[in-house]
């Protein structure tokens, strides 16, 4: 079981910038491959960005060049920074592993980080 817990969400002027934390329990988290979701009331959930086991990363459009996505496997912790904040970009940022084991693969959500930004 894989345990996941968001922080560094907040209310912030447009502009602004923010740092997202989610750390994970479980091992081996440097096998993961690790995402950062969002979901704006009223809206489906969509994909924000990701980052795999050997470091690639992979970006929604919207957030590209503003928002950076990296890992830090000591600390078992995924980061998202997000710069240039817009108000478009309030929601609920969600952190999500995916894990392989046995031929099986499992996804594990965190709790969710409010983020808003004000105009």
């Amino acid at each position: 079981q894989v345990q996941l817990v968001e922080s560094g969400g907040g209310l912030v002027q447009a502009g602004g910038s923010l740092r997202l934390s989610c750390a994970a329990s479980g091992h081996p988290f440097s096998s993961y491959t690790m995402n950062w979701f969002r979901q704006a009331p009223g809206k489906e959930r969509e994909f924000v960005a990701a980052i795999w086991s050997g470091g690639a990363r992979f970006y929604a459009d919207s957030v590209k060049g503003r928002f950076t996505i990296s890992r830090d496997n000591g600390k078992n912790t995924v980061y998202l920074q997000l710069n240039s904040l817009k108000p478009e970009d309030t929601a609920v940022y969600y952190c999500k592993a995916i894990a392989k084991r046995g031929g099986t693969t499992y996804h594990y959500w965190g709790q969710g980080t409010q983020v808003t930004v004000s105009s």
